[in-house]
């Protein structure tokens, strides 16, 4: 499986309701969502399938991606929120033999999900907008695995695509 781990865009410091679920995207960060979103499409990494954080700011960004790749429906799931078990999550996709799957949601969560898929330190700060590119063998998080590996990070700010070496 191809997993696409991407953090939300920026989004605003308080929502009108005062409840940090509720926070937006700003216009620049919808900007920047859409940005990363054609860069992908350009690489040939998009997704086919979008699951998302059921928070706000991931959500939006979610559907931004889904609108600019042809995606037609994200999927919600409360693992992807924070402090969820986004692991639990990626073996669920592994065992519905999803192929090209992104997952949306936050900090710090993420960072310790790639970490522990590739089962080393992730040497990168998760920007917001950042998507970072893991091959999953279908033998992953099993019993004798294969080992997922990093195979790119696509920097939002610079709008570049690192493939580590």
């Amino acid at each position: 499986m191809k997993l696409y781990i991407m953090r939300h865009g920026p989004a605003e410091d308080f929502s009108t309701s005062g409840r940090d679920g509720d926070r937006a995207l700003t216009e620049s960060g919808r900007e920047r969502v859409r940005a990363v979103a054609k860069l992908l499409a350009a690489q040939g990494e998009a997704p086919r399938a979008i699951v998302s954080s059921p928070l706000v700011r991931a959500l939006q960004t979610a559907e931004i991606v889904a609108h600019e790749i042809g995606v037609d429906l994200v999927e919600t799931a409360a693992e992807l929120a924070p402090g969820g078990d986004g692991s639990a999550l990626v073996r669920t996709l592994l065992k519905e033999e999803r192929k090209r799957v992104m997952v949306v949601g936050h900090e710090p969560d993420l960072s310790t999900l790639v970490t522990a898929l590739i089962g080393a330190p992730f040497g990168y700060e998760m920007l917001k907008a950042m998507v970072v590119g893991v091959q999953v063998p279908p033998r992953a998080l099993r019993e004798a695995p294969e080992a997922p590996a990093l195979r790119f990070v696509l920097d939002p700010k610079k709008l570049e695509v690192v493939t580590p070496k």
